[in-house]
């Protein structure tokens, strides 16, 4: 009997200890402020690597977003799916949102959480110069319910789209967030609506209509609400422990905000437009070496922002070819046929060139960046007309209006004066009609053969002639 107490007191000791070290820890916390974006994906996945690396019981990814890229968003649902750590997207601090592409990173968590006074939804994928959720022409007023009015979420036509192609991806956009409500049993309906109406929830309505799991003040609050709560994860499902961890901050570093920097459009296409340049001059003047490294890593980079952001290649096709032509003006005048040609290009590309409003280029940067390439433009048609109107300065004429120095005093010849003069450091014959005297200056007038014909430069002082 005493043996067998002792066994009981210390598989009861076990028990305990394995309670507690399964309920202590490190939840590891990321944090989204901004664009969903490249740079953003990849400090996420980065993060739940980690995550599973250290065996982290928990990541909160505290988020605060107006949307983004739908690539990068899809991409970052993925790694949390596939995450072997239970993911809590937790929509904070008070005041943020979770719009567009964040309502689907929200859905698509293990745990939906939002603070108070935040919102989401807005979530219709928008198209290359559309906007988001603008509604169809066919319904009329009467049929448009409030956006809160959830009793009459059934009876509202959906919205369908325009064009076939924004039909195709808007009803991709439908079904794959209705399978991410229906993995983690959320409320799948509100979620079309999302897509389709563009419509909004607060927290305290998202938490009645089953779309979030918890609304908390702060993440110890949050923490202390998810204890205990069964998740789906890959791998089935999991029993959360949260009473007892311990918060650790993973903040964005160094190479987040680079590729933040490198990803943002208006500075991929600045490098664009430099290593374009760039290349251009090294080639025009060979050995300058500064032009071409510059431009050559400008472009480099150009490059790598352009391929994980959504970019119209017709677009980048358009810049380059009328860069192209700008440049071309300058060696190859058309009188500005090709350099306007280009220009016109170039602003039309420019606009075109993103996909989507969250990665568009500002206008002014484009138009400054145009009113460049015109100002290049300008100055290359009026160096063409300006060297049409100078007289031919090759060979023989090249020499007229050269000054020179008279080597010897010319002697008289019959009615002219003959001796010989420096020239470009050529020794050469000369005539003059006035006499010349050993160092004087002349300037050239004409050349006949290998004689030239001069005249002094200050005819003011001529010195007495001797016979």
């Amino acid at each position: 009997m005493l043996g067998l107490g002792v066994l009981l007191v210390l598989a009861g000791y076990v028990q305990a200890q394995s309670s507690g070290s399964a309920s202590s820890g490190n939840a590891r916390l990321l944090t989204v402020n901004g664009a969903i974006s490249p740079a953003t994906m990849d400090y996420l996945m980065r993060g739940l690597e980690q995550a599973a690396d250290d065996q982290d019981p928990l990541v909160i990814i505290a988020m605060d977003t107006p949307g983004g890229l739908m690539s990068s968003m899809r991409s970052i649902i993925k790694a949390i799916l596939a995450s072997p750590v239970p993911v809590v997207t937790y929509v904070s601090p008070s005041g943020a949102r979770a719009a567009s592409a964040g309502t689907y990173i929200l859905y698509g968590s293990h745990i939906a959480a939002m603070a108070p006074a935040t919102h989401l939804g807005s979530a219709t994928p928008v198209q290359m110069g559309g906007l988001p959720g603008q509604p169809e022409e066919s319904p009329a007023p009467d049929k448009q319910p409030p956006a809160d009015d959830s009793n009459n979420a059934s009876k509202e036509e959906p919205h369908q789209g325009g064009s076939a192609m924004e039909r195709k991806v808007l009803e991709d956009a439908v079904a794959y967030i209705r399978g991410l409500a229906d993995r983690h049993g959320r409320n799948a309906d509100w979620a079309e609506r999302a897509v389709r109406e563009a419509v909004n929830l607060n927290a305290n309505d998202a938490l009645k209509q089953n779309v979030v799991d918890v609304v908390a003040r702060d993440i110890p609050d949050l923490l202390r609400q998810i204890d205990g709560r069964i998740v789906v994860m890959a791998d089935g499902e999991r029993v959360l422990q949260t009473a007892n961890l311990t918060v650790k901050r993973a903040d964005p570093g160094w190479r987040t905000d680079l590729l933040s920097v490198l990803t943002d459009p208006n500075v991929a296409y600045f490098l664009m437009i430099i290593g374009f340049y760039g290349l251009i001059f090294e080639l025009a003047n060979p050995g300058s070496l500064f032009p071409g490294v510059i431009g050559a890593i400008c472009l480099v980079l150009a490059l790598f922002a352009f391929q994980v952001l959504s970019v119209n290649y017709a677009g980048l096709a358009l810049i380059l070819l009328g860069l192209a032509f700008i440049v071309a003006e300058a060696f190859m005048p058309s009188f500005g046929v090709m350099g306007l040609g280009g220009l016109a290009a170039f602003v039309v590309g420019s606009v075109i060139l993103m996909d989507g409003t969250h990665q568009a280029i500002s206008l002014p940067i484009i138009g400054g960046t145009a009113a460049v390439a015109g100002g290049f433009l300008l100055w290359a048609v009026t160096r063409f007309v300006g060297l049409r109107k100078r007289r031919v300065v090759s060979g023989k004429e090249q020499m007229q209006g050269e000054s020179g120095i008279a080597l010897d005093t010319f002697v008289i010849d019959d009615d002219h004066y003959k001796g010989h003069v420096r020239l470009n450091g050529e020794r050469w014959n000369a005539t003059s009609t006035a006499a010349v005297h050993e160092g004087q200056t002349v300037r050239v007038e004409a050349i006949d053969g290998l004689t030239a014909r001069v005249s002094r430069q200050d005819d003011t002082a001529d010195a007495p002639t001797t016979h």
